[in-house]
């Protein structure tokens, strides 16, 4: 039998691992990882430049320094599996005084997550920088591992269930662990290759960037997959002590 501070425990982790994994599963499918906020363009200066990086951004060959310089220019927002600009719905929007803004968006293929990245975004001949590489390859691959854990951390604790069995909740508690940690790393990895970014290429001016939202979420989901290991930790451990402590007693 189970005590009851031991099933409320149990209770709060799988609501925390819940949470945990809906943030990070919507963080995962959003594209508002980071966001650039560009000045607004006015007359005809600059129109048909602005025109040619969008066609080039929706329809063009993969280019880090192309999509890049659109994603400056046209209030771009970016995450993990999706790059996207903010463009008018008119084609001679420059002529209204506030044109109504849609969003564009183009996903990144798998064969692009791993196409390598250069010291000079767009120049191949400037050799392959290997960190922002490895940055964007792991940004890419720990958050499905992350998810993988948790699945595979709810497919044990349901047969545990099944069993009528607390022994595996150590395991469970270990698997979260690493889901969070694996988490955090994606976020880390994520900041740190957009910071190596912005060191080789050149902002124009007046052009912000900001964390978006989707960032966020990731960040929250790591703590709570590691309250919710925690939570299973303790309780494993405490049930077991408490199990041992009661064979003993009825064995003396």
């Amino acid at each position: 039998m189970v005590d009851n501070r031991y099933a409320t425990a149990l209770v709060i982790s799988c609501v925390l691992s819940v949470l945990a994994t809906v943030y990070l599963s919507v963080a995962v499918g959003t594209q508002h990882w980071y966001q650039y906020t560009s000045p607004p363009v006015r007359g005809e200066a600059n129109i048909s430049e602005l025109r040619s990086l969008h066609d080039e951004f929706m329809d063009g060959e993969f280019d880090e320094k192309t999509y890049s310089d659109t994603l400056f220019r046209l209030n771009g927002t970016i995450g993990l599996w999706w790059r996207c600009v903010l463009v008018p719905s008119h084609t001679h929007w420059y002529k209204e005084s506030d044109p109504t803004m849609v969003m564009k968006c183009v996903s990144f293929t798998l064969t692009q997550q791993f196409t390598p990245k250069y010291k000079e975004p767009g120049n191949h001949n400037s050799g392959e920088d290997m960190l922002r590489t490895y940055l964007w390859r792991c940004q890419f691959l720990l958050p499905l591992i992350s998810l993988g854990l948790v699945v595979l951390a709810g497919l044990i604790g349901f047969c545990a269930c099944l069993c009528h069995s607390l022994t595996p909740t150590l395991g469970i508690g270990m698997i979260h662990l690493l889901a969070g940690l694996c988490t955090l790393a994606t976020v880390c990895c994520y900041l740190a290759g957009m910071d190596l970014l912005h060191r080789v290429s050149v902002l124009p001016d007046k052009v912000d960037g900001s964390l978006g939202w989707s960032l966020y979420l990731a960040l929250i989901s790591s703590p709570l997959h590691m309250m919710a290991a925690a939570l299973l930790v303790w309780a494993a451990r405490s049930h077991s002590q408490n199990y041992y402590r009661m064979t003993a007693y009825r064995v003396a």
